[in-house]
């Protein structure tokens, strides 16, 4: 999807700073001032070589002065959700970036896309695979580009099992499995909640299956199994701690997934031919590395994963080229998520 003109108010960063190899830098709104806005994405713009945090969207006034402070935000470019639209009319704002829980980001993403703004939004993209094509199809009409936080595309180590992915090293790959977990407190915060997207699966289980994907460059055609549970039953009341499942793919690779709230699992294992391949941690904010049966060590090392994710995502803003990580991936992936959420429940296989 290509960045565009709609109208005056519109106009890409590319086209009114004269084309890709401008030096200019993209200017970010970030929308949703929770942890990984505070902890990790406003740290990483500091960082960034070619984009910037310049304004800020909250529904929780009380935040507004703190950011203001630290960041220098001034009062012209903060917005609560109620004044977003605003925002279509401020040029230091070229991309939104919607981190709020799952159950918003359709909603907020259409809200930016109208005002003529860019979208980075967090993964995983929507509770949904209808809001997903609604995210889209916003973006397309008014011709802004829309990128979901799959931060890990945009880290090396990562990248190299990719690019395996693609040229087979090890001969045809067999197997894959891919674990993520991160053990939770049970703390009364959204991801403990359903209708705000909450549970292992959508939280834990967007790393599991998006890495099914890139780790064998193949799409899953049939979850052959599924099943979702609580540990805690007494901390995960309505939604999951654990999910496992099992996929086949479309070559006939089948590959074994599991989300986890209960567990610290951090490892996708590839088997080909003539060898495998893992990471561990796979999913981490730092340390992302592994090791091939042959030796090889994948130890590639960047300062941060979230400023090379908005980085690259603001320069094919300014190319007006593509992002590694555009809307469709986030669509394939919730339309699995989808179908193993319907195989737990039936207990029976599901085609996608």
């Amino acid at each position: 999807m290509l960045s565009g003109v709609g109208c005056a108010s519109k106009q890409t960063p590319a086209a009114r700073s004269g084309g890709g190899g401008s030096s200019r830098k993209i200017g970010v709104a970030l929308l949703g001032l929770g942890d990984y806005a505070e902890s990790q994405l406003a740290p990483a713009l500091q960082k960034t070589q070619h984009c910037e945090l310049r304004g800020i969207v909250t529904g929780t006034p009380d935040k507004v002065k703190k950011w203001q402070s630290k960041y220098s935000i001034p009062d012209a470019n903060v917005y609560d959700y109620d004044t977003l639209p605003r925002i279509a009319n401020n040029p230091e704002i070229d991309v939104v970036y919607v981190v709020t829980p799952t159950a918003l980001h359709a909603k907020f993403t259409v809200m930016a896309a109208e005002a003529g703004k860019h979208v980075w939004c967090e993964k995983p993209m929507a509770m949904n695979a209808a809001e997903c094509q609604r995210m889209i199809d916003a973006c397309r009409k008014n011709k802004v580009q829309l990128a979901i936080g799959y931060r890990l595309h945009h880290e090396p180590n990562t990248q190299t099992v990719m690019q395996y992915a693609k040229d087979k090293p090890y001969g045809a790959i067999k197997e894959v499995s891919a674990l993520a977990g991160d053990k939770s407190n049970g703390e009364d915060t959204w991801r403990m909640h359903a209708n705000m997207g909450g549970g292992a699966l959508y939280d834990m289980g967007v790393y599991s299956v998006n890495a099914i994907h890139y780790a064998t460059n193949d799409e899953p055609v049939r979850v052959v199994r599924a099943r979702q549970w609580a540990e805690r039953p007494d901390l995960f009341r309505e939604v999951d701690e654990i999910t496992e499942f099992e996929l086949e793919l479309k070559s006939g690779i089948r590959a074994y997934g599991k989300a986890s709230r209960g567990d610290n699992d951090n490892k996708l294992e590839v088997k080909a031919e003539r060898g495998s391949y893992h990471l561990e941690p796979m999913q981490a904010y730092t340390g992302v590395s592994g090791e091939t049966s042959d030796g090889v060590e994948l130890e590639l090392e960047i300062d941060n994963q979230q400023a090379q994710q908005m980085d690259d995502d603001a320069q094919a803003i300014l190319a007006q080229g593509a992002p590694k990580a555009p809307g469709e991936v986030g669509l394939r992936d919730i339309r699995v998520i989808e179908a193993i959420i319907k195989a737990a429940k039936s207990g029976a296989p599901v085609e996608l």
